[in-house]
């Protein structure tokens, strides 16, 4: 039975899902159109027409993905309820912790960033949104009163570098730091950032002096 015939947003779509399920598996340096076609079983001809070099591809690929990231964030921000509940929603969600997808695909296109001046300003335009979004919803709660936070734009930049830091012990250093402890930190930060006074964890209580060892 023949490929059902795609509308080129379709198929654009579909080429940009395969590359950054290649791009997850095999890293963006190793990354070959060739790969990208095998997995749809297409031509390389058809990938290089809607995309024309492989630089493109990927630049276009996390694109695809920042936009689906951000879209799911602003969801998130904008649900009809407290800013400190939607702060706390988004960053548990992004948290390397919580049900956000993609952290290995991340943390390659940062990784390959600094040699490829397209992927590195689709990285940085989601970095700033991303901080932007959170920036705005902090000020938000500090207007209502709800908490205090005399910088919102550098509590969101140490919150999402924290976040950032956590997802590549998390990903690449597996064993590193257990997932709830690396949680107890993202929530005692949130916490800290907004002048909220945090319970000491039950886990901590247990063991005494910290450790971010399992």
């Amino acid at each position: 039975m023949g490929r059902v015939r795609l509308s080129v947003a379709e198929r654009r779509e579909e080429l940009l899902r395969a590359a950054i399920e290649q791009i997850s598996a095999r890293g963006v340096a190793a990354l070959r159109i060739a790969d990208v076609a095998a997995a749809l079983g297409v031509s390389n001809a058809l990938v290089l027409y809607h995309f024309s070099t492989k630089e493109r591809l990927v630049a276009a690929a996390f694109t695809h993905a920042a936009e689906a990231d951000l879209a799911h964030l602003h969801r998130l921000l904008a649900r009809r309820t407290s800013p400190l509940r939607r702060l706390r929603a988004a960053v548990r969600w992004y948290a390397p912790t919580g049900q956000a997808k993609g952290w290995r695909l991340w943390i390659e296109g940062w990784a390959a960033a600094p040699r490829e001046p397209a992927l590195r300003e689709v990285t940085r335009e989601l970095d700033r949104q991303w901080k932007a979004a959170i920036s705005a919803v902090i000020a938000e709660g500090v207007a209502a009163g709800e908490f205090s936070c005399p910088e919102p734009d550098a509590a969101a930049l140490r919150l999402t570098a924290l976040l950032d830091g956590l997802a590549v012990q998390l990903t690449s250093y597996t064993g590193t730091v257990s997932r709830a402890r690396a949680q107890e930190w993202v929530d005692e930060a949130l916490a800290r950032e907004l002048g909220l006074e945090r319970a000491v964890p039950a886990s901590t209580r247990r063991q005494g002096a910290p450790s971010g060892h399992r």
